[in-house]
């Protein structure tokens, strides 16, 4: 049941609504063709709720150089 993996997902992600637009940028860059939707949703919320999603996000963040500061 999707009810279990959206429960399931929340426990790394604690806002409903963060997890919606999470789940749904995974889902359109995971999706195959010629694959249904709704498969490759479930599949996006099994791996939310082994990892977490938002810690990801945050180390692509960290990953951007810093703005540098000059010298005055």
């Amino acid at each position: 049941m999707r009810s279990e993996l959206v429960f399931g997902a929340l426990t790394h992600v604690s806002n409903r609504y963060q997890l919606c637009q999470l789940a749904s940028k995974a889902t359109r860059k995971l999706h195959k063709p010629n694959t249904r939707v709704q498969d490759t949703m479930n599949d996006v919320m099994v791996r939310f709720r082994h990892e977490n999603p938002v810690a990801s996000v945050v180390a692509a963040d960290q990953k951007t150089p810093a703005q540098q500061r000059r010298a005055a």
